[in-house]
């Protein structure tokens, strides 16, 4: 077990390769950002919890302490339960070595001696994985506790029964179908084995897992931007893993067998590069799974044994030949660590859609107080437009190969701007006989042009300039035209056409008055030159044409109607003033309490009349029942009477006949019930 000693910082958990890199700088300030915002604590399971503190370790955000209280308290419980599943352990360990909760020996023994005895039942890939994971985070966290394998070779070649042939692991024995995603799992798996065996595994087995390995990047998917990716086809919708999940699974098994193993696996170099730039072109992921899958991979190729890719990065990939802007390239690793003494140079440049590409063979200076590499001064054949730049890093030291991947040679796409020179820029009317010019002024483009001219159907008008690069050479712009727009706002648009440098465009106004509608007027010119690498690109007003037309015969076309001003049709209306009715006159407070105690002297009559005819309560029930129905029936009266009231406050008269019909059926039930106990009643007095 000599051999492991030189990895076991790298070994306190199989995991520990690579989330001990929060000594690393984090790729980006928006991954931190990000990590901040989705990662929460509050009601999470151990399994997201773990990922969410892994990550935010990685990328140095700083946990609350209040999360280590909270947390501690149940996963103490937790891992002390003996019901806890393996899978819960597994994590529960995981996120006790982040926090270092305080748990005695004595736990640690109690749980190591419950998956010793679950790794004899195992039957699963994943049984196997919690298991053996767990025991390796033990082991990290003490030394009290026997996590010690006996029979390390019996259950190495248990987990290696569930190989396939292209690479790929399956989950259990009772399931055909293989996943890439597995193949990950069933590697840090094997690494843990390895570690934990209390002697030395096999060779042939090691060598076994080597040709698996090997398989497995046989089956690499590539982009067209060089980044490599592992998938697997859809076997089951609710396991599924896709590209992300399965290469990060892969990258952490791959990094974990190699280091506990000192496996020298010979895999391309590009690949591994390849692998990298997978990852970190995915950008910030929106969700806490792919973040976490994401910056645990870029961690495991960061400290690794395998290659440790570098990374090649512009600060701009935009440069102005005009401002003499220089390239400046920064090589670092994946998390953005320095990289080793090692040379950049620029091999080859080729005009983008070109296949004819430049030898260049210049070495890039190198900045030290910024660590940069700068290339000082453009190759001579570059001009304004976009190019391919193809750069190769080169080490100095030749054991740094070994190590490290340069990832061959990279093109970086490079848009070269600048300002381009306009001469000779010329305005003319000119005779449609003879050709000769007639009024001619020359035109600025630095300043305003107020040219003012007039010409007939019979003339020509003619636009030219010189366009040129920095370089002299001529340039074509992505857009180049003329524009007149008539003072009725018809606006009549032609391209300007070029010959090498020089751009002309002629207006023949006998061939155009049926396009111009025959409208004489005045006619405003503007013309349009620019490109995305045209720093100077302008829209400029070089001033007005009068057109006298010829007057339009009866079945010429007429000009289209023009578009209404959105503000004009969709803008704020003019304020209406609304002029209210003058309320009547109101009479004096006297009259309407006069007129209010009329209206209730009738009330007032009835009452002095029931209390005249000497009303009384003696005939009001007294039994339980009859006096039920007897209340009931006064309240449903009452509820009548408070219908009629909201009938003339707001209900309609649907409304209102609709429940006064439900009150009717139950005022006339209770109330004949009521009725018939006075008629008996009253019939037994009577017979008394």
């Amino acid at each position: 077990m000599a051999r492991y000693l030189g990895f076991l910082i790298l070994l306190v958990s199989i995991s520990s390769i690579c989330v001990s890199a929060s000594i690393f700088y984090p790729i980006s300030d928006a991954h931190r950002s990000a990590a901040s915002e989705i990662f929460t604590f509050s009601g999470a399971s151990l399994e997201a919890t773990y990922e969410a503190l892994a990550t935010s370790g990685v990328l140095g955000v700083v946990v609350n302490a209040d999360v280590k209280t909270s947390t501690c308290k149940s996963l103490i419980d937790t891992l002390s339960s003996p019901t806890t599943t393996l899978k819960d352990l597994f994590f529960g360990l995981r996120v006790n070595r982040l926090l270092t909760c305080e748990l005695s020996d004595a736990d640690f023994m109690a749980i190591s001696a419950r998956i010793r005895d679950s790794i004899k039942s195992a039957d699963s890939l994943l049984d196997f994985y919690y298991s053996i994971g767990s025991l390796v985070d033990i082991k990290g966290q003490t030394s009290e506790a026997d996590v010690t394998l006996e029979n390390a070779d019996g259950i190495f070649r248990s987990i290696k029964a569930l190989s396939q042939s292209d690479g790929k692991w399956r989950y259990s024995s009772n399931n055909p179908e293989s996943s890439t995603y597995a193949a990950g799992i069933a590697l840090e798996t094997l690494g843990g084995v390895v570690y934990l065996a209390s002697s030395q595994i096999d060779e042939y087995l090691i060598s076994t897992v080597k040709n698996d390995i090997m398989k497995l990047f046989d089956s690499v998917e590539k982009y067209d931007d060089g980044a490599y990716y592992f998938d697997e086809k859809l076997v089951d919708a609710s396991s599924h893993h896709g590209p992300l999940s399965a290469s990060s699974s892969v990258v952490r098994g791959l990094t974990t067998f190699a280091t506990v193993t000192s496996a020298n696996l010979n895999l391309p170099g590009d690949k591994i590069s390849g692998l990298a730039k997978f990852f970190l072109g995915i950008g910030v992921p929106g969700n806490a799974k792919d973040l976490y899958y994401q910056i645990d991979a870029l961690a495991c190729l960061e400290s690794n044994s395998v290659l440790i890719p570098l990374i090649q990065s512009l600060q701009s990939t935009v440069i102005s030949h005009t401002r003499n802007d220089k390239i400046k390239v920064k090589v670092t690793t994946v998390l953005g660590s320095a990289a080793p003494a090692l040379s950049v140079k620029l091999m080859q440049v080729f005009s983008a859609g070109s296949k004819d590409a430049s030898i260049i063979d210049q070495e890039l200076t190198f900045d030290s107080e910024n660590g940069i590499y700068i290339l000082e001064a453009l190759p001579e054949s570059v001009d304004v437009g976009k190019y391919i730049f193809v750069f190769e890093i080169v080490l100095h030291d030749a054991e740094h190969k070994k190590i490290y991947a340069t990832g061959g040679r990279t093109k970086v796409p490079i848009f070269v701007t600048g300002v381009m020179q306009v001469d000779n820029a010329k305005i003319a009317v000119l005779d449609s006989d003879l050709g000769s010019v007639e009024t001619q002024k020359k035109l600025s483009f630095d300043g305003q042009n107020s040219v003012s001219l007039s010409a007939n159907h019979l003339q020509k008008l003619r636009i030219s300039f010189q366009l040129s690069t920095p370089l002299g050479n001529a340039f074509n712009p992505h857009q180049a035209f003329l524009k007149l727009t008539h003072e009725t706002k018809v606006e009549h648009i032609f391209m300007v056409g070029s010959s090498g440098k020089q751009f002309t465009v002629v207006l023949d106004f006998l061939g155009l008055v049926e396009k111009f509608y025959y409208l004489s007027g005045r006619y405003e010119i503007q013309l349009t030159v620019g490109d995305a690498v045209m720093e100077n690109s302008f829209i400029q007003a070089l001033g007005h044409v009068e057109l006298d037309l010829p007057e339009p015969p009866e079945k010429a076309t007429r000009p289209p109607p023009q578009s209404v001003d959105p503000l004009l049709r969709y803008g704020p209306r003019d304020e209406i003033t609304h002029i209210f009715r003058t309320p009547e006159k109101l009479p004096r407070q006297e009259v309407s309490l006069a007129f209010s105690g009329l209206v209730l002297l009738p009330f007032i009559g009835f009452l002095v009349g029931l209390i005249w005819l000497g009303v009384n309560l003696k005939s009001f029930p007294t039994s339980t029942v009859p006096a039920t129905f007897a209340i009931l029936f006064h309240v449903g009266i009452g509820a009548i009477l408070f219908l009629y009231a909201l009938f003339w406050i707001k209900l309609d008269l649907f409304t209102t006949l609709k429940a006064l019909g439900f009150l009717g059926i139950f005022l006339m039930f209770v109330g004949h019930r009521t009725l018939s106990h006075i008629a008996a009643t009253s019939a037994k007095l009577k017979s008394a």
